[in-house]
């Protein structure tokens, strides 16, 4: 009898030690399952808000279209002027818009520098050609190396291609200096001036910005971009029709 008793104790601290085992491990699944989901809930919030983004900019992109359309009737009719130059900058740039906002949509933490980089390069000749038919000639910068690997740290490829491209951006500030202009040209140099200072600016804000703010980053250069084009549309009527 005292044999059975001991065998049934034995059995019972058995089951106890296992649950008491089996419950840690139970635990950790738990706790793993709540962090994935947990994880899937926050990724899910910051997609949803990058689409409440982008569906934001849609619409100013679509508002600053129509301004543009508003201020080419009124240019069509004769009483406001504005120079060719100037004109084909802003419809090349209110086109350009809204592919930037369609672009920011696909844009992800993978794709995200190879996309920033080149839309400031973009920008950075667009703007170097504006400047050149303004001033006549633009001495290039003396040559950096921009040849950094792919497999660089984030770091050393943004470095490499800030300092370049503020080497151009200081040759535009020197060749525009000396310009004079008026009338509808002062619109259009005025214009590319303010362009090359927020050229500037997006460097400066490049230069201090991490790869974990990579949607941030794309998202401040596209609202910028339509801040920019907004200005110019606003300009493209600044000067009347001289009488005859």
């Amino acid at each position: 009898m005292l044999f059975k008793s001991t065998v049934g104790l034995g059995v019972i601290a058995l089951s106890v030690g296992l649950a008491g085992c089996n419950r840690p491990a139970q635990e950790t699944r738990d706790e793993a399952k709540e962090t994935s989901a947990n994880v899937t809930d926050a990724t899910a919030e910051a997609q949803r808000k990058r689409d409440a983004e982008v569906s934001r900019l849609n619409e100013r992109a679509a508002d600053i279209e129509r301004e543009y359309l508003a201020k080419s009737q009124q240019l069509a009719t004769g009483k406001k002027v504005a120079t060719k130059g100037l004109l084909e900058e802003v419809q090349e740039d209110v086109t350009n818009i809204k592919q930037a906002v369609a672009s920011l949509s696909t844009t992800t933490e993978n794709n995200w520098w190879e996309r920033e980089e080149a839309a400031m390069r973009r920008t950075v000749d667009d703007i170097g050609s504006d400047v050149k038919r303004l001033a006549g000639t633009v001495a290039e910068p003396n040559p950096v190396a921009t040849d950094t690997p792919a497999t660089a740290p984030f770091t050393s490829r943004r470095d490499a291609f800030v300092t370049a491209t503020k080497g151009r951006v200081n040759t535009f500030r020197r060749a525009l200096d000396p310009v004079k202009a008026n009338g509808p040209r002062e619109a259009e140099l005025k214009d590319t001036k303010a362009r090359v200072e927020k050229m500037a600016d997006d460097l400066d804000k490049l230069a201090a910005a991490s790869a974990d703010n990579w949607w941030d980053v794309s998202k401040d250069r596209v609202e910028a971009y339509l801040d920019r084009v907004e200005a110019s549309v606003k300009r493209l009527d600044d000067y009347k029709q001289a009488a005859n």
